[in-house]
């Protein structure tokens, strides 16, 4: 009954702030991570992180990675692969060798270096995408561009992250054996399942679903194989929000995806993932704040101008306007969810010191607020 009470203070909360920042035009997601930070040991002290707070989190961050799969347009993809591409792929490596490389200069280990980077290659679009739909710019060459990298970046990133924990192995799965080659080849033989699941196990599990007299009964199916293969994906030595991915981005292309994405929403957006946001800054003490100020202010910069610069000069490589390739750079700088989902992994897994980890979040939280400020300014100079 604790937990009930806890529960009641933060979605009680995380309603209000996300309101708030929604009314200025800043994204609801940032007021829910500040509830948890407001609310927990760094401030109030009112919530402790817990067992049970963190099997809720756990579930919130497969949903919302399963959310992001089921959003992820293939055919967008390959109607503008190569721009797409070209733009996630150079966003990928620039805040890997930019960001990776200050944190090697800052005194960091060479594992812990290359997974900071990692936290910083990912991108999350949701709010750029909400920019682009006020302005009427989401179906113009930037707004799909935008839209197909954001594809390819989250397949990147997934992939990478995959990469990353199956050979680090720091604090992390060891596999299923002791053996580091044959724990790779069964990695690899889940990705195979993977396409076996988007090709051929998905389409007819929900076709099968669809005729069980049940409430609900695809919903359950869909949630049942998102849960399955995070479960999987964990079980091989992967990170279960890989599984979640993919589940999701398999069944996007069944018939039943609308009526489970608006479902899965209800069901994550309600309880689960504001509990994540709030589980993330339960996590945030601000003790070691002045020291990491250099720190932060070097994540900010390095994290928006390694996106930036990647989305810029990649759209012009292609054809596109300064004002375009600078609004695609600007739409791309916006780490949101994702960033702060791998960083979650990475405190988990012990991947890099914790004594960062709350300069961490909160350069992730100002690339988040600064990639729309930037895309409404470029906008705007577009539209003048």
């Amino acid at each position: 009954m604790e937990f009930i009470g806890e529960l009641i203070l933060i979605l009680f909360v995380t309603t209000l702030m996300g309101q708030l920042f929604a009314r200025f035009n800043w994204p609801a997601v940032i007021g829910q991570l500040l509830s948890g930070i407001v609310l927990g040991p760094a401030l109030l002290n009112w919530l402790k992180p817990s067992d049970t707070m963190t099997l809720f989190s756990d579930i919130g961050v497969i949903l919302l990675m399963f959310l992001a799969g089921m959003e992820s347009d293939l055919d967008l993809l390959k109607k503008y692969f190569k721009v797409s591409f070209t733009v996630a792929t150079v966003g990928v490596i620039l805040p890997i060798l930019f960001i990776g490389g200050f944190s090697l200069i800052y005194g960091m280990k060479f594992l812990e270096a290359l997974f900071i980077g990692i936290v910083f290659a990912a991108t999350s679009v949701s709010i750029s995408v909400e920019v682009l739909k006020d302005s009427n710019q989401l179906q113009t060459r930037a707004g799909i561009a935008i839209l197909g990298a954001a594809v390819v970046d989250d397949i990147l990133a997934v992939i990478v992250l995959s990469l990353f924990t199956t050979f680090s192995h720091e604090g992390g799965s060891q596999g299923l054996t002791g053996n580091f080659f044959l724990n790779l080849l069964i990695e690899a033989l889940y990705f195979v399942f993977v396409w076996l699941v988007y090709k051929f196990i998905a389409p007819k599990f929900m076709e099968f679903a669809e005729k069980i007299s049940v409430n609900y009964s695809a919903l359950i199916a869909s949630l049942t194989l998102a849960l399955g293969m995070a479960y999987l994906a964990e079980f091989v030595g992967l990170s279960a929000v890989v599984g979640a991915f993919f589940g999701g981005l398999a069944i996007r292309q069944t018939k039943q995806a609308e009526e489970v994405n608006s479902a899965v929403s209800a069901i994550g957006y309600s309880v689960f993932i504001p509990t994540f946001f709030v589980n993330i800054g339960l996590s945030m003490t601000f003790a070691s704040l002045t020291q990491d100020l250099v720190f932060i202010i070097a994540m900010t910069i390095l994290g928006v101008l390694s996106k930036y610069w990647a989305g810029k000069y990649s759209a012009e490589a292609f054809g596109m306007t300064k004002l375009e390739g600078s609004i695609v750079g600007a739409g791309m700088v916006s780490r949101g969810e994702v960033a702060l989902i791998v960083a979650q992994i990475g405190i988990g897994h012990h991947l890099f010191p914790k004594d960062i980890y709350s300069s961490l979040i909160l350069a992730i939280i100002l690339t988040t607020v600064i990639s729309p400020i930037l895309l409404n300014h470029y906008i705007k100079k577009l539209l003048a």
